[in-house]
C-alpha cells in the first residue's frame, strides 16, 4: 500500500483519477459474500417454491446488471467495457444459507474490483429481497474482495479466498 488515496486531490477535493497514460492491461477481480438465513429458509429456496420466482436466476442477473452499472451507481469509477461477469451462487447448509461469488474480467487501464464488488452487493440484496417475506432476519455477511490480478498495483489474494 502507498498511502496515497489517488481519488483525492492535493486540497482534499474528490476527483476521478486520470487513466488515460496507462497501458490496457487484462485485469480479473473476484469478490464475495453471503446470505445468512433460517434453515427453512434455505429449504425454501431450494425447492423452487418462492412467490417471486427462481431465486438463483433472478440474483445471478440482479448481479450481471448491476456490475455492468458500476459506474452509475459508485461516483468516481470509470465506465468498463467488461469481457466477463459471472455469478456464482452456492447453498451452504453450514451457514445455513447462500454463498455468492462474483468474477470480473476486463482489457483496460483500470481495475474491476469496484464491479466484482457490486455484483456481489446486489446479488445478496435481491437474495433478501425475494426471500425477505419467509424470512425478515437474514443477514448479509462479508461482502469482500477475494482476489484480483493486473495492473501496476499487482496481484492480491484474500486470506479468505478459498483457491
Amino acid at each position: 500500500m502507498s498511502g496515497q488515496l489517488t481519488h483525492l486531490a492535493a486540497n482534499g477535493e474528490a476527483r476521478m483519477v486520470d487513466v488515460s497514460g496507462k497501458a490496457a492491461t487484462f485485469r480479473t477481480a473476484v469478490a464475495g459474500g453471503m446470505v445468512v438465513m433460517q434453515p427453512e429458509t434455505l429449504a425454501l429456496c431450494l425447492s423452487g417454491q418462492t412467490k417471486k420466482g427462481d431465486v438463483f436466476a433472478t440474483a445471478r442477473i440482479a448481479g450481471i446488471m448491476a456490475a455492468k452499472r458500476t459506474h452509475d451507481l459508485i461516483p468516481l469509477c470509470h465506465a468498463l467495457n467488461l469481457s466477463k461477469i459471472q455469478v456464482d451462487i452456492t447453498p451452504d447448509e453450514t451457514l445455513p444459507g447462500l454463498r455468492i461469488e462474483a468474477t470480473a474480467k476486463v482489457l483496460g487501464e483500470t481495475g474491476v474490483e469496484m464491479e466484482a464488488l457490486t455484483a456481489v452487493s446486489i446479488a445478496c440484496l435481491t437474495i433478501y429481497d425475494m426471500l425477505k417475506a419467509a424470512d425478515r432476519g437474514m443477514r448479509i455477511e462479508g461482502v469482500r474482495l477475494l482476489e484480483k490480478s493486473g495492473g501496476k498495483s499487482g496481484d492480491f489474494i484474500h486470506a479468505d479466498a478459498q483457491r
